[in-house]
């Protein structure tokens, strides 16, 4: 075993193993996407150049293939991030229905902007191209959840629940 391949957990092996079979042999860089997911999520939100060569290493791919996608995907950190990641839709269906003004809300009531960190780490504001929810503009994305149809009142109620949640934890 190589020593990069000993940076991914078992529980990240399992599951880049899990997608590898979905695709024939040659096919193999077809499981970036998860393979990177994966181990961001192992590594608490964010991908290092140490865990990217150790994906690259794992598929037996270049490392630039690896690096190309989790720089090109809006959804992979290559820093530490926040606990809770925001990504704004800012797409023409978001931007026709109000994106603008939550986004400017979003980073006055945090007091960060695009890519950047609250300075206690609960949150990071990320633009994102499309989330497909189109129908439910302007929308964000916090986490695994999507928050539709949004004001300025609403985003308050998500980020004023989550501050409340995780001052309890600490």
């Amino acid at each position: 075993m190589h020593e990069n391949k000993t940076l991914l957990s078992p529980k990240t092996i399992e599951i880049i193993e899990h997608w590898k079979t979905k695709y024939p042999e040659k096919e193999k860089r077809s499981a970036v996407i998860a393979a990177l997911t994966a181990t961001q999520e192992q590594n608490h939100g964010y991908l290092t150049t140490e865990l990217m060569d150790a994906v690259a290493e794992y598929l037996d791919l270049p490392k630039i293939w690896v690096y190309e996608v989790a720089t090109f995907y809006d959804m992979y950190d290559i820093k530490p991030a926040g606990k809770h990641k925001i990504r704004v839709c800012t797409n023409i269906s978001c931007m026709l229905r109000g994106s603008d003004e939550i986004t400017t809300h979003l980073k006055n009531k945090l007091g960060i902007d695009f890519n950047e960190t609250t300075p206690d780490d609960l949150f990071t504001l990320k633009e994102a191209e499309c989330l497909a929810a189109c129908t439910g503009a302007p929308m964000m994305q916090v986490d695994l959840d999507y928050h539709e149809n949004l004001s300025a009142e609403k985003v308050d109620q998500i980020i004023d629940e989550l501050t409340r949640v995780n001052s309890k934890c600490n």
